[in-house]
């Protein structure tokens, strides 16, 4: 992501930029003269930024009444007993973790009844064996509470629909100037009901547009901070979808709720399932909530903690009996440190048995198993010189699972040459990861990696992580995938070894160990 100055002086090389005059339609540059209204328009920044007022507004709203629709089931429910209770508990769970208050921009309490009514009887199922023969009032319990909610979120609805047509709305930007763009932005301004409030378009100049084109692409982390942005509606556009990837996925790190309009979604090729709302016809798709903005994410880091004290335990006999091998098999430190590259592009200092001679030099790309002495062949085979970085997950550093990590002046030349590379920094690196159970390890290709390691991001849940632990225990990195190979062309991303698999002593951004 470029800084905003940069992008802003880009923009401004690219683009004419005007300014509205107050209360009319004209236009003009700052020489004075007449410009397009569809080129860039400096819009100032709101005097009070857009908070989380409507979204909180509506959540509550919502949380209320399930609250009480739960609470009158138990109540109507004639002789009630503890288990009863317990439902309604075990079913507010099941809908605060099932993602019921992340709510749509078009609302509608009947097209969410079959999901509202999958959630609730979930609780019924986990409830039913132990209920001790009062299993009929039970299923009486959770059809009453399916209604309840329902008819509760109806009476919620009406009341946000009437509350977002007076002012609770969220601003909003369109990324995407075409045509679909430009519909979207009428729509907005034809139903109110739908809780956004536009302050205008990102991409390319477009004649027409209903609103002040206020950035180009590359601009919208900027604005969605300077404009307090609650929502990003993509559109695309005359604007390349290699443009748009980098600048959504750090716009979806931010607190901000991102739809994308589906392409060809005019001949029905659009998903289907919770995650697509629809304004007035068009149907656009909420992009997953960023993995570091779910609630679930302090999950992860409380079994990184948990399971890296445990391992540290266990292996304490197999890490003992290899450093007393290192040091017995030749002359040097027991330990490797190394600084990478973590989160955010912070240096880390991560800890390694060592595997290579403590004179060996290395600038290629890949290091060979011959430079290896013969402890450190039997250590990189079974992965066991990695096992010290359990002390970098549980300081912090690194998580079990992650995008392994890289030596600094790598990642600068990756960053430029390989797309995507950046954006795997967004995620803690870790021990493990998803490319490397897919055989992505040693000399295979840097791309395939950073591709597998961007949808292991997106993608990200507890249960992914549970596998890849389970399958680089039972693979223990067999070695590169056969499927895996070199792209054209060459360059570093050509069967590149990762450096995190070898240990280069003489290396500028590396240091001796004890």
């Amino acid at each position: 992501m470029a800084k905003p100055s940069s992008t802003a002086s880009a923009s401004e090389r690219r683009l004419r930029v005007t300014t509205r005059r107050q209360g009319g339609g004209e236009h003009r540059s700052r020489d004075g003269a007449l410009g397009s209204p569809d080129a860039l328009q400096i819009v100032p920044p709101p005097s009070r930024h857009h908070d989380r007022r409507p979204t909180a507004i509506a959540a509550t709203v919502v949380f209320g009444g399930d609250l009480i629709s739960l609470g009158a089931a138990v109540l109507v429910t004639r002789p009630a007993a503890g288990v009863n209770a317990l439902y309604a508990l075990v079913a507010m769970v099941a809908l605060l973790t099932s993602g019921a208050y992340r709510l749509r921009i078009s609302l509608s309490a009947l097209d969410e009844a079959p999901r509202l009514a999958t959630v609730l009887a979930v609780p019924l199922l986990v409830l039913a064996p132990f209920s001790h023969g009062a299993t009929s009032r039970l299923l009486w319990q959770a059809a009453f509470s399916v209604v309840a909610v329902v008819a509760m979120r109806a009476v919620g609805y009406a009341l946000l629909r009437r509350a977002r047509r007076r002012g609770l709305r969220e601003a909003t930007l369109i990324a995407g100037t075409g045509h679909v763009g430009v519909e979207l932005a009428n729509l907005i301004e034809m139903h109110p009901e739908y809780g956004l409030e536009l302050t205008g378009f990102v991409g390319s100049p477009y004649p027409g547009l209903p609103r002040p084109l206020v950035g180009d692409v590359e601009d919208l982390d900027r604005l969605v901070r300077e404009h307090g942005i609650r929502r990003v509606l993509v559109a695309f556009g005359p604007t390349r979808e290699a443009e748009l990837v980098g600048v959504l996925r750090t716009a979806v790190l931010r607190d901000v709720e991102v739809h994308v309009v589906p392409r060809f979604f005019e001949v029905g090729v659009a998903p289907r399932g919770p995650d697509v709302d629809d304004l007035w016809g068009i149907p656009i798709y909420r992009m997953r909530q960023a993995a570091l903005r779910a609630r679930v994410w302090r999950v992860k880091r409380a079994v990184d903690i948990a399971l890296s004290l445990i391992l540290l335990v266990v292996t304490a006999p197999v890490m003992a009996v290899s450093a007393l091998a290192v040091k017995l098999g030749s002359p040097g430190p027991i330990l490797f440190r190394q600084r990478r590259i973590g989160q955010y592009g912070e240096e880390i200092l991560v800890l390694k048995f060592r595997t290579l001679p403590a004179d060996h030099v290395d600038d290629a790309w890949n290091t060979g198993n011959e430079a290896y002495n013969a402890v450190g062949r039997w250590l990189r085979r079974l992965s066991i010189d990695e096992l010290p970085q359990l002390w970098n997950v549980l300081r912090g550093d690194m998580s079990l699972v992650g995008p392994r990590p890289e030596r600094g002046y790598l990642v600068e030349q990756f960053n430029a040459s390989v797309s995507g590379y950046r954006d795997r920094h967004r995620l803690p690196v870790g021990l493990t990861g998803w490319a490397q159970v897919h055989g992505l390890r040693g000399d295979t290709s840097l791309r395939e990696r950073v591709r597998f390691d961007n949808q292991y991001i997106e993608h990200w849940s507890l249960w992914r992580d549970v596998v890849i632990l389970v399958r680089t225990l039972s693979a223990g990195f067999r070695g590169p995938a056969s499927t895996s190979h070199p792209e054209p062309g060459g360059g570093p991303a050509q069967g590149y070894a990762s450096s995190i698999d070898s240990d280069e002593p003489s290396s500028p951004v590396a240091e001796g160990g004890s």
